[in-house]
């Protein structure tokens, strides 16, 4: 599956906000936007970001989305013309899809750090959903579902070192997790609510519906 490789730090830098894509670095004096808050490239010193207009807007709250659950344009296209499809409205449809993403759930989980390293997790195999061996990032959780490690996984280094910090990370309240064998449950659905997006979903449905 094609992904993106480059640097995270540059898509920050790129639309000019803090997306967490490095997990706890983000925190630190070390984030990218902290030490140089320009886009990419060469620039002169003290150059500022261009004023944008409408469309510019919407493209740079659409490019956030897809950026922080790490995503290429076909697949988050494909995720809106979904979201466009079901009932209710739009833009928070798509915000629930995309917080309904496996990888999602195993990063607010706090399995993963970041949603790389918890897409990483679902790749290699380590995560079961229901019972089962899943390795496809994208599979949509729904409300019941179970995930939890594979048995082989437990007793890695990572797991290891997981089950004493757990405790310390904050879970959503759609989910509940059993801190001691680290099994986590979809309680329910996120709502548009739940979630904190640093990206207006508005703006991205103008975007494209032009």
């Amino acid at each position: 599956m094609a992904r993106y490789t480059d640097a995270a730090c540059r898509l920050c830098r790129r639309v000019g906000d803090k997306l967490m894509l490095k997990g706890e670095r983000c925190y630190t004096a070390k984030c990218a936007v902290e030490r140089r808050n320009a886009p990419p490239g060469q620039h002169g010193t003290g150059s500022r970001r261009p004023k944008k207009s409408d469309r510019g807007i919407q493209l740079q709250h659409k490019q956030k989305a897809r950026y922080t659950y790490g995503m290429l344009e076909r697949q988050f296209r494909k995720t809106f013309a979904e979201a466009e499809r079901l009932p209710g409205v739009t833009g928070e449809n798509l915000l629930v899809l995309l917080e309904r993403r496996l990888d999602n759930a195993v990063f607010r989980l706090g399995f993963g750090t970041s949603r790389a390293q918890a897409r990483q997790l679902v790749r290699h195999g380590h995560i079961t959903l229901n019972g089962r061996k899943t390795d496809i990032p994208s599979c949509l959780i729904a409300e019941g579902d179970v995930i939890a490690w594979r048995e082989p996984s437990t007793k890695s280094e990572y797991y290891k070192t997981l089950a004493l910090e757990i405790k310390n990370r904050t879970i959503p309240a759609w989910l509940s997790l059993d801190t001691e064998k680290l099994i986590g449950k979809v309680l329910r659905l996120p709502t548009a609510a739940d979630i904190e997006a640093k990206f207006d979903e508005m703006a991205i449905v103008e975007y494209y519906s032009r």
